[in-house]
């Protein structure tokens, strides 16, 4: 058997058909704040290009990276919040942990193949949040 180890257990579980590209594309955007919520702060000389002309400001400016991981970090709160105290938990651990499924449950307690559906649950409501159709 080989296992592509890049590829994220909710990855794995969209290859197989296991979760629909609309719960797929929800955990991907809760992996993606929780990621940059985790990010420190730099403590090093950048040593990309200055930029040329006027740098951009208002609504569509880049956000200063600290105020890009606390803009993500409350995201990331806040969709925790809506998907639930109960569901949360396996939600963390499959989609921002990286753990595979048998791991999660067994971490939780949980018998084998319940940790699914109680994800699946998770993920639709992560996606009620995000307002995916």
């Amino acid at each position: 058997m080989t296992v592509n180890l890049a590829e994220s257990p909710l990855g794995w579980l969209k290859s197989r058909g296991l979760v629909s590209p609309r719960q797929f594309e929800a955990g991907e955007r809760l992996r993606a704040d929780w990621t940059i919520a985790g990010l420190g702060p730099r403590v090093t000389m950048r040593w990309d290009a200055a930029p040329r002309g006027s740098v951009p400001r208002g609504p569509d400016a880049p956000l200063d990276p600290t105020l890009a991981q606390i803009a993500a970090k409350r995201r990331c709160d806040a969709a925790m919040a809506a998907v639930g105290p109960g569901l949360a938990d396996v939600l963390w651990r499959v989609v921002c942990d990286g753990q595979g499924m048998e791991t999660a449950e067994k971490a939780l307690g949980w018998p084998a193949r319940a940790g699914r559906v109680v994800l699946t649950l998770a993920l639709d409501r992560l996606a009620d949040f995000y307002g995916l159709g």
